[in-house]
């Protein structure tokens, strides 16, 4: 009976802290505010295995994961993928579409959301380069054991409730060319270790709760699409943001405040650019008429005044125009009203 006893103390003590790790990562203010009858060693407990991962700097969110001796793997690559997977496995407390339920043998190519492909140094071997997760209604966290998966080319995790901040060693994913975190609820500073990811060319942070300045790094990096819109950052727009070599940037609903720089102009293999709600305050300038490959061009809801450049007139490709809720005045060109895909 004894033993009977601790094993339902058991379930139910892993019940409590599930709904209250879920209840953490779908709140807006992301607290609780009531221990629900928990003791304090399991409300200690709690905070240590969820609340820390906001210690953002070299913060400790290892798991312990045990190999068992009795495995094989088909290379020691298949192995770390298997102590990268287990570890995020025992981070993830909430799965309703058991994505990870075949998570479980040493076969990791075989796991649901588990993409395998020859090595880039190594043809003869096959390793992990891809995961999707998307869409699963997943809430956990990301442990650092992830960056064992060095040959990491795509990392898909949009909409779930993954909650946290970036690992420090994803620094190790070199190989790593997409990055979506999309639609989840990251929280902290902007994950500067995306920076060090000398391959990414994708980076989607979009709908999430990161917050502070964005580093100018950012626009330096030779990245070809960026998506950090409906966050909570706020800081001025910086002097290299036109240096960005990408093809899509989407900055909508954050606080981006400053001027749109002349030097957008030399962006000239931008195709849609959106910075709608941001707080800018200037005019726009003629340089825009530069865009010749622009097709969506959104600057909604900031305050932006002055004329509307006639060199809009010249963007021959753009088929979405917004410059709606500004400060704008004057005529619209009958060469705007006249653009062939408009």
């Amino acid at each position: 009976m004894k033993k009977k006893s601790n094993i339902i103390n058991f379930h139910s003590f892993h019940l409590s802290l599930l709904f209250l790790f879920v209840l953490f990562c779908s709140s807006e203010q992301h607290s609780i505010t009531s221990h629900g009858g928990l003791t304090d060693k399991e409300v200690s407990y709690i905070k240590q295995r969820q609340l820390f991962y906001y210690r953002d700097k070299f913060g400790d969110r290892g798991e312990k994961v045990t190999v068992d001796p009795s495995l094989v793997f088909e290379n020691p690559r298949q192995r770390n993928a298997y102590i990268a997977l287990q570890a995020w496995k025992q981070a993830i407390l909430s799965d309703p579409f058991n994505l990870t339920g075949d998570w479980v043998r040493s076969s990791v190519c075989y796991y649901t959301g588990v993409y395998c492909a020859p090595a880039p140094d190594n043809k003869r071997i096959k390793t992990v380069a891809g995961i999707d997760l998307n869409h699963g209604d997943i809430a956990g966290y990301l442990p650092e054991e992830l960056g064992l998966l060095t040959d990491l080319a795509l990392f898909h995790i949009n909409s779930n409730h993954f909650c946290g901040t970036v690992p420090h060693k994803f620094i190790k994913l070199k190989r790593l060319f997409e990055l979506d975190l999309s639609n989840n609820r990251f929280a902290g500073k902007f994950p500067e270790v995306v920076l060090k990811l000398p391959s990414l060319k994708f980076l989607d942070l979009r709908f999430n709760e990161f917050e502070g300045t964005v580093s100018k790094e950012l626009f330096d990096k030779d990245l070809d699409a960026i998506f950090i819109n409906h966050n909570r950052f706020r800081f001025n727009l910086p002097d290299n943001f036109c240096n960005s070599p990408v093809s899509v940037i989407v900055l909508a609903n954050n606080k981006f405040h400053g001027c749109v720089l002349s030097s957008l102009g030399n962006m000239t293999g931008l195709e849609e650019i959106i910075m709608m709600n941001n707080g800018l305050r200037s005019c726009l300038p003629e340089e825009v008429g530069n865009l010749k490959n622009l097709t969506v061009f959104d600057v909604s809801f900031n305050e932006l005044m002055g004329h509307l450049p006639d060199q809009i007139g010249e963007l021959v490709s753009l088929e979405q125009l917004n410059v709606a809720h500004n400060i704008l005045s004057g005529k619209i060109l009958a060469s705007v009203c006249q653009l062939p895909k408009l």
